[in-house]
């Protein structure tokens, strides 16, 4: 299911939504997941008239917890996978969830989630070898034979990850560090039973997802996920894929992705990850971004792509830089890419292209060459003097989405609180507000924009400060762990998001 694109849709269609990773969602098990928080939160978006859940990338993060640096662009991330839901499948006990840790109810303590959901996972597997459910093996016969073409490298990687003590695969001092086709088949054989393990916890992840997806269809909602445009250098992909990327010999890195100074961070912003080889990916007409796209879509409606510019130009940073200053700007595939995904996959393509920071009339052009609805930022527009393209009076299209705040940003009330008095006294007059109650001053301000689609983080909902904040650009630690509480999404909360989602003409 997706809401039809710009193109298709020549009606005045108006959606709206939320904001929020499941990670962050009330669960007994320290961590939000894909169970009964997750239905809830969808029952709650039904009730109020949404239309739209946009969630984080739901790959399996690496050290930092950020979703945008994972060890798979295909794989789901193991600690959604909800022990409930595992135990109606009968492959977990009552028995086997206790003892249940303190978990801090607000926060998600990523180490203590992963040793305790890692036991669990054990004995599920254990439980799976003894299943008589033939359904479910039938099922994961089904699911290991339709994602072959990515499955079998991961759970490799991963398996050869343990081997190797959690060592990155470029330090890796054998013949897994490039296997040929018989080494591969020698490894596979000798870690057979991890590679088993990985492919059995993926089977349940997406098990979990496509049902909570088709829940969510079902209730008209859509979900929009978010790709980040570079893949880890310690991930599966780049192992895999070595001649698609930038890299020497030895398996480091040529150069490195990053952004150059901006809003966020007066040394750019340094990710680290390895740069694509284009010259190799145009030579089999992009397929690896094909299929990648091609999944991506069948695992939501919409597909936001993170730092959408990079397919214009990307920053460049020489390998071993301490910060991003020096880099260089270096030509993208442009629209040969996107071009030859159309052409693959037919039809317009539903992605969104998250297109903040240095934006050029170059990247603008690509763009709107396909018709991919741009983020507009509220807060942006409000941060400092003068006009800015981000106010609502300043939109020059509706074909954008209009958020109060992305995960990057603070909440607003935290922005609010922490920004200049000249700006939220601008704040004040522009929404004729006494600022008592900003969070949703916002969320009206961006509902009643002519964007097609607004769209406010759940912490915007509850009226949360810097507290609850999900991320800092450029702050590699204490990032990505906030969680909400059962009982705060309530139904009067519902009902008053309701109504001025029909004021706005958004119901549907």
């Amino acid at each position: 299911m997706h809401f039809k694109t710009a193109k298709e849709d020549k009606t005045n269609h108006r959606y709206s939504g939320v904001l929020a990773h499941p990670t962050s969602f009330p669960s007994p098990y320290g961590i939000g997941d894909l169970g009964q928080g997750a239905y809830d939160f969808i029952d709650f978006l039904a009730e109020a008239g949404q239309h739209l859940w946009q969630v984080l990338p739901l790959g399996p993060t690496t050290v930092g917890d950020s979703p945008y640096q994972g060890f798979s662009v295909f794989a789901g991330q193991p600690l959604l996978i909800s022990p409930d839901l595992l135990k109606r499948k009968k492959l977990l006990t009552e028995e086997d969830l206790r003892p249940l840790p303190d978990f801090n109810p607000d926060k998600v303590d990523y180490e203590q989630v992963l040793t305790y959901k890692t036991g669990l996972f054990k004995k599920a597997y254990t439980h799976f070898h003894h299943t008589a459910d033939k359904n479910l093996l039938e099922e994961y016969e089904a699911f290991c034979g339709s994602n072959q073409y990515w499955l079998e490298d991961y759970c490799l990687f991963m398996a050869g990850k343990n081997y190797h003590e959690g060592l990155p695969w470029y330090e890796w001092e054998d013949n897994l560090l490039n296997p040929d086709a018989s080494s591969r088949a020698k490894w596979l054989e000798v870690l057979e039973d991890k590679v088993n393990y990985y492919k059995f916890i993926q089977f349940i992840f997406f098990s979990q997802w496509y049902d909570l997806k088709k829940y969510a269809n079902e209730k008209g909602i859509a979900i929009i996920g978010d790709m980040p445009i570079f893949p880890s250098l310690d991930s599966a992909d780049v192992w895999a894929n070595k001649k698609l990327f930038c890299l020497d010999p030895k398996g480091y890195p040529l150069e490195v992705a990053g952004v150059p100074p901006d809003y966020f961070s007066a040394t750019g912003q340094l990710w680290g990850n390895p740069l694509y080889n284009w010259e190799t990916h145009a030579l089999d007409g992009y397929r690896w971004w094909i299929e990648r796209i091609r999944y991506q879509l069948d695992e939501v409606d919409y597909v936001r792509i993170d730092h959408f510019r990079g397919f214009e130009a990307y920053w460049a940073v020489p390998y071993g830089e301490e910060t991003a200053l020096n880099g260089a700007w270096k030509k993208g595939p442009e629209e040969e890419l996107f071009l030859a995904v159309k052409k693959a996959l037919g039809g317009e393509l539903p992605i969104f292209a998250e297109d903040l920071g240095v934006i050029t009339p170059e990247v603008e052009r690509l763009r709107d060459m396909f018709e991919f609805p741009g983020m507009k930022v509220l807060q942006f527009g409000f941060d400092g003097g003068g006009e800015s393209t981000f106010l609502p009076h300043q939109l020059d299209t509706r074909n954008c989405i209009c958020y109060t705040g992305t995960h990057d940003n603070d909440t607003s009330l935290g922005w609010y609180t922490n920004t200049s008095e000249p700006n939220r006294d601008k704040v004040r007059r522009y929404m004729n507000t006494d600022g008592s109650s900003i969070s949703w001053d916002f969320i009206r301000t961006c509902l009643g924009t002519i964007a097609k689609y607004a769209i406010f983080p759940v912490q915007d909902l509850l009226k949360l400060g810097s507290e609850a904040r999900m991320n800092i650009p450029g702050s590699p630690m204490g990032n990505w762990n906030f969680r909400f509480r059962e009982g705060l999404l309530n139904k009067e909360m519902a009902e008053t998001l309701r109504q001025m989602t029909v004021l706005y003409g958004r119901l549907g």
